[in-house]
């Protein structure tokens, strides 16, 4: 079975950290204050209908939503 799960590019991210802010169970802040997240990144049920929010909230687009067997 497939999961959705977000990606982050780290060459985008520029620290705004809203990700973090929007769902703190799959992001995490690095020392430096970039964004990384937490095991596989996989998006958790309870946030599959507003996961596009938290995409369209970054403001460097650097969140994706990838589809991973």
């Amino acid at each position: 079975m497939s999961k959705v799960c977000f990606e982050i590019d780290r060459s985008l991210c520029q620290g705004h950290n809203r990700c973090a802010a929007l769902a703190p169970d799959v992001f995490g802040i690095d020392d430096d204050g970039y964004a990384f997240t937490f095991d596989d990144g996989e998006v958790p049920d309870d946030l599959i209908d507003s996961a596009e929010d938290i995409v369209g909230a970054c403001p460097e687009q650097a969140i994706l939503l990838r589809t991973r067997p």
